[in-house]
């Protein structure tokens, strides 16, 4: 998912320079939306796999405190190991889906210049 992503985004920062698709910046700016859609689903299913595990966590170290057991702690361990990389992808999706946003805000302004134009540096 990571290298889709970072090529999608390559690929419309490409196609916001110079439009050389042969399609009409209405037409890119349809499929453009049906992509963040798309990402849009993915960071929503990793949000909330990232909660549950979080969640999970939060209840397995809650429970080791109380009872001590070597198991609980290699539970507590093996979560954490699996959260680490759910929140660095999360982090990825929710950032790469924030570019999207500029991107399609860009497009929007290639189509009516002038109309809309925000100024987003975050």
């Amino acid at each position: 998912m990571k290298v889709r992503i970072q090529a999608y985004l390559a690929y419309m920062d490409h196609l916001l320079e110079e439009n050389d698709s042969g399609l009409s910046y209405e037409e890119l700016c349809e499929e453009h939306l049906r992509q963040i859609s798309f990402f849009m689903h993915e960071r929503l299913v990793h949000l909330m796999v990232t909660l549950t595990f979080a969640i999970l966590g939060f209840l397995t170290f809650c429970v080791t405190c109380f009872t001590f057991s070597y198991g609980l702690i290699a539970l507590l361990v093996a979560i954490m190991v699996l959260l680490i990389p759910y929140i660095m992808h999360y982090y990825l999706l929710e950032n790469s889906v924030q570019k999207m946003y500029q991107q399609y805000d860009a497009l929007q302004t290639k189509i009516r210049p002038g109309v809309f134009s925000l100024k987003t540096d975050e």
